[in-house]
């Protein structure tokens, strides 16, 4: 069986988990994913966790948050009057929003702390600065 290698588009079943356990995503419940090894369509190391596998190969991995989302930043938070929010929006921790940029641009961010006042905003990756493990199932080489 040929083993998985740079340019090769494969189907992969995957569950994700935090060193505490839990899962934060899985294709066990749907179709495998689905990526072109070496296109950086996938975290780089998913990519290279499942290079050399061969079809029908199960396991498991922890990619550190290099190979992964990266560190956190805490220059990426900023602490915002509840002002200046849209009337209409009522804040609660995880609500992900569209901020706009000074040049036009757009990015998004994540409410990670509510207070009577202010609110924080975070555009830091939710899983950025967090090892991840991994549990792969090559399903397919096509």
């Amino acid at each position: 069986m040929p083993r998985a290698k740079t340019g090769d588009t494969v189907r992969v079943h995957y569950t994700g988990k935090l060193q505490d356990g839990s899962v934060f995503d899985s294709s066990m419940s749907r179709e495998p994913l689905e990526f072109t090894i070496g296109a950086g369509q996938v975290i780089p190391g998913f990519e290279q966790a499942v290079t050399g596998m061969v079809p029908g190969e199960s396991k498991s991995t922890e990619i550190p948050p290099d190979q992964a989302y990266g560190p956190r930043h805490e220059e990426m938070t900023v602490v915002v009057p509840r002002d200046q929010l849209p009337d209409d929006l009522v804040p609660r921790i995880g609500l992900h929003l569209t901020v706009a940029k000074e040049d036009g641009g757009q990015f998004s961010v994540r409410i990670s702390d509510v207070s009577p006042t202010t609110v924080t905003l975070d555009a830091n990756h939710e899983l950025a600065g967090k090892p991840l493990v991994f549990q792969l199932e090559l399903v397919e080489v096509l």
